[in-house]
């Protein structure tokens, strides 16, 4: 059962990757790859600015600005000197990983004895559920601690998903998504799509770099080689979420982005379970994002030779 919430606490971290994704991916069609760099960004922020001493919030709403920051360098990079999408993410990415070894100052920082959100949420928790509690669920021992914390990941991920479905029901958002859709046309309306991109690219990593911070505080160490193929991990999320709800209306879509996050976390805390080597573990999510990419196309075939059997 541990297990289990331990995955679902992850998932639901790690939607804010999956939403960051579909920013950039879905809203404005930039194969942005700076993920990999900026989830790195904002647990490396966070980990020094928590080592520090810095209060635990602060800390981590500044490793999502290191995160926005790096998504405006790469809109820049492609909005003002006209470098190709993919390049100017591959730049900023490969320039982050030397970025965050300067941060932390070593390829690895602990938070296990600092005070962090982890413990602010366990603190809360004992004080509404108890210490050393257990839970009866399903037949299964819950802890109040890992309660508290799928709890407090739960309410978060609510408030954040909610906040991005409103500002991209505003003006400025609406030319957001509009820049994404019919760059020629927001032009034609005197909007600069250039500025449109940077804005969205930073919001996007820094939802990334946000998704690095609580992920860092959950584990309790920052590495710099956590986010190596973290991109895949969103986009995957995105696809999957994307198959679940089909629908392209905003709210369904970020619901989906959080949903396929977090279906995509348990499917491989299963794989894990079920003696999964670890080093095989990206082999086997890209085998996931295979599978999710071409198993909706199929099933859409599939449908339609079935249709046109019945139609004659």
């Amino acid at each position: 059962m541990n297990l289990l919430v331990g995955s679902l606490t992850i998932g639901l971290i790690l939607s804010l990757l999956a939403i960051g994704v579909y920013i950039s991916f879905r809203i404005f069609n930039f194969a942005d790859i700076t993920a990999d760099g900026s989830i790195t960004l904002g647990a490396s922020v966070a980990a020094v600015l928590l080592v520090a001493g810095i209060n635990p919030f602060l800390a981590t709403l500044a490793g999502a600005g290191a995160g926005f920051l790096a998504g405006l360098v790469t809109g820049i990079l492609h909005a003002r000197f006209k470098i190709h999408a993919l390049l100017s993410g591959i730049l900023v990415m490969t320039a982050l990983y030397s970025i965050n070894l300067r941060i932390m100052g070593k390829s690895n920082v602990s938070l296990m004895t600092v005070p962090n959100l982890t413990q602010l949420a366990e603190r809360a928790g004992g004080l509404c559920f108890g210490t050393n509690i257990t839970f009866d669920l399903w037949g299964f021992s819950l802890a109040s601690r890992d309660a508290s914390l799928l709890l407090a990941a739960f309410a978060v991920i609510v408030l954040l998903a909610g906040l991005c479905y409103l500002f991209f029901r505003t003006d400025l958002g609406t030319v957001m998504r509009a820049t994404g859709d019919n760059a020629q046309m927001v032009r034609a309306l005197g909007s600069d799509t250039g500025l449109m991109i940077i804005l969205g690219l930073g919001i996007s990593n820094g939802l990334v770099a946000l998704s690095g911070a609580l992920l860092a505080q959950y584990l309790g160490f920052a590495d710099v080689q956590m986010g190596i193929g973290m991109v895949v991990w969103g986009l995957a999320s995105v696809i999957i979420g994307e198959s679940l709800v089909r629908s392209n209306r905003l709210g369904m879509a970020i619901c989906g982005a959080v949903m396929g996050a977090i279906l995509f976390r348990l499917l491989v805390a299963i794989a894990l379970r079920f003696g999964l080597n670890p080093n095989d573990l990206k082999l086997v999510t890209a085998l996931f994002v295979f599978f999710a990419l071409v198993l909706p196309n199929l099933l859409t075939s599939w449908a339609e030779r079935r249709g046109r059997r019945a139609h004659a």
